[in-house]
């Protein structure tokens, strides 16, 4: 089978194919995603606060620990 004069019906061939298969999915209606829940934030009885108290630091110190 020569392919080079048949490529015209090669290609209507998968034209069919992708056109049939694009209208078979199109009609499957969209997945629906439930609506998520709010969730609030708030103060916890039992939530661990975690307080840090130290200086920052300085340009020259940052690039003395870099260097």
């Amino acid at each position: 089978m020569n392919i080079a004069k048949n490529m015209e019906s090669i290609f209507i061939a998968a034209l069919v194919v992708v056109s049939a298969t694009s209208f078979a999915t199109a009609s499957a209606p969209a997945p629906r995603l439930a609506a998520a829940s709010a969730v609030q934030a708030g103060a916890d009885a039992n939530m661990t606060v975690v307080t840090v108290s130290a200086k920052r630091l300085s340009a020259a110190e940052k690039a003395q620990l870099k260097g």
